[in-house]
């Protein structure tokens, strides 16, 4: 099984940038699609962003599209997400997710690892 431990949340203010990292043990991210979810209070697990093995697939949310990018190191075994233009409702805990198989879901109930989550706060 591959362990994820997410990093790199925190306050930033309106307009600013993060970056998040999912460092992967346990097993090879290779073997796996990577997914960032996040979870605001009071709400449910939204997906953020996906992408293959190889990184030639990427699937990204229409509210983060064109501010969010996601991408992995396979031989740091690690995926980021860099998040520009940040706006206050993209407060959340964000989650790293891993899945085998080739597809790039963006539900939930698709990913069987995750990790613990960061929180990532913006203010107005």
């Amino acid at each position: 099984q591959v362990q994820l431990v997410e990093s790199g949340g925190g306050l930033v203010q309106a307009g600013g940038s993060l970056r998040l990292s999912c460092a992967a043990s346990g097993r090879t991210i290779g073997d796996y699609v990577m997914g960032w979810f996040c979870q605001g209070v009071g709400k449910e697990r939204e997906f953020v962003a996906a992408i293959s093995w190889n990184g030639g697939s990427i699937n990204v949310a229409d509210s983060v599209k064109g501010r969010f990018t996601i991408s992995r190191d396979n031989a740091k075994n690690t995926v980021y997400l860099q998040m520009n233009s940040l706006k206050p409702e993209d407060t959340a805990v964000y989650y790293c997710a891993a899945r085998s198989g080739g597809l790039l879901y963006s539900h939930v109930g698709r990913y069987g690892f995750w990790g613990q989550g960061t929180q990532v706060t913006v203010s107005s």
